[in-house]
């Protein structure tokens, strides 16, 4: 059932290429655009698509997906090593700037996402009981157990 997971990985990818590919063809790069992260996009949105239809995932499936949503550091940084740096910074300061400016809007995102959802605190650990050796009542402790 693991291979399922792959399966569902592989479409997500050879979608995530063709869209990357062509959104390069729209920008006039000769290059893929972004097809790794449209890949987990989709890839994301297929595995909560099928958890809210019911039981669309096994937990083999998920296993494979969880497999390869861990590799994709691994993938991204491979692929980035393809593309030629020094070429793209000869071509102008343009790709400073959009470098700067990306890590300048993550950064106003999450502050934004940080500021209007707080969440709701944890709730209280209950004491650890221990019990000793001697047959004395269990004498309650904190969580540090000091």
């Amino acid at each position: 059932m693991i291979i399922y997971g792959v399966a569902l990985l592989a479409i997500c990818t050879l979608a995530g290429v063709i869209l990357g590919d062509m959104l390069g063809v729209l920008l006039g790069v000769k290059s893929n655009v972004g097809g790794v992260g449209i890949a987990m996009i989709l890839l994301i949105c297929a595995r909560l698509y099928m958890q809210k239809r019911g039981g669309g995932m096994t937990k083999d499936c998920e296993m494979g997906v969880g497999f390869w949503g861990a590799m994709y550091i691994p993938v991204v940084v491979a692929m980035a090593a393809q593309q030629n740096v020094v070429t793209a910074l000869h071509g102008g300061p343009v790709a400073i700037l959009a470098a700067i400016a990306s890590v300048l809007v993550c950064g106003c995102v999450i502050a934004l996402i940080s500021r209007f959802n707080k969440g709701e605190p944890l709730p209280d650990e209950e004491p650890s009981l221990i019990l000793p050796a001697s047959p004395s009542p269990p004498v309650a402790t904190t969580a540090g157990g000091r």
